[in-house]
């Protein structure tokens, strides 16, 4: 199989291109008339974050200091305060 297969190759052997693309991410640039027309490649945004990646993104945080933690705290209290304060709503209106 090729990097550039054309339409014609993919659609014969296309479980085995998809196969490839699932199990080792390979991509392919489809080609017709010599012609680069699609790419199939793994879809990495559908997958989202995975949790090898959760200390990279703890790390990208701001970093609060003390005053802001407490500051958050007593925000949080204040909204719960004003939440208790509602009606509760109906689960049936509309």
């Amino acid at each position: 199989m090729r990097a550039h297969p054309t339409v014609s190759e993919v659609a014969r052997n296309f479980s085995a291109y998809i196969d490839r693309v699932v199990h080792r991410g390979e991509r392919f640039l489809v080609m017709k008339n010599r012609k680069p027309i699609a790419e199939l490649r793994p879809v990495e945004a559908a997958e989202g974050p995975r949790l090898r990646d959760l200390p990279g993104i703890l790390s990208s945080l701001p970093h609060l200091g003390p005053a802001d933690i407490d500051a958050f705290e007593s925000d949080l209290k204040a909204a719960r305060q004003d939440l208790a304060q509602l009606p509760p709503l109906d689960p049936w209106g509309s």
